[in-house]
């Protein structure tokens, strides 16, 4: 096992902006790619499945960091702030609704502490 951080960022844009927001996160992408501890961050739009049949919001960013430590540096960067403020704090940005979840990869104690 490992000390990843595994982060599920979904997106639901507001009426009409799926494509324009879409293209906003995949601009976060390269800048982050380079990050330490970044190992994976990709911005993916929900496709339908007959073997998939669950909900969720359209745009969702899977990303995975070498750690803690990693993680929380790259949400304090001020481009992700700046994200995160003109797209989903901001009445004009392009973002309905967000969430953002972390998870860990290792079984041990589920009553243990988190991080």
């Amino acid at each position: 096992m490992s000390r990843r951080v595994y982060c599920i960022a979904a997106f639901q844009p507001k009426p009409g902006k799926e494509r324009e927001l879409f293209r906003v996160l995949q601009a976060l992408e390269a800048d982050t790619l380079r990050e330490d501890g970044c190992i994976q961050y990709r911005v993916t739009r929900h496709i339908d499945s007959p073997f998939a049949g669950g909900s969720s919001f359209p745009l969702v960013f899977n990303e995975i960091w070498a750690d803690m430590a990693s993680f929380e540096a790259h949400c304090q960067r001020s481009g992700i702030q700046a994200f995160f403020e003109a797209h989903c704090v901001s009445p004009e940005g392009l973002v309905a609704e967000h969430n953002v979840c972390i998870y860990t990869d290792e079984p041990e104690d589920f009553d243990a502490p988190r991080f």
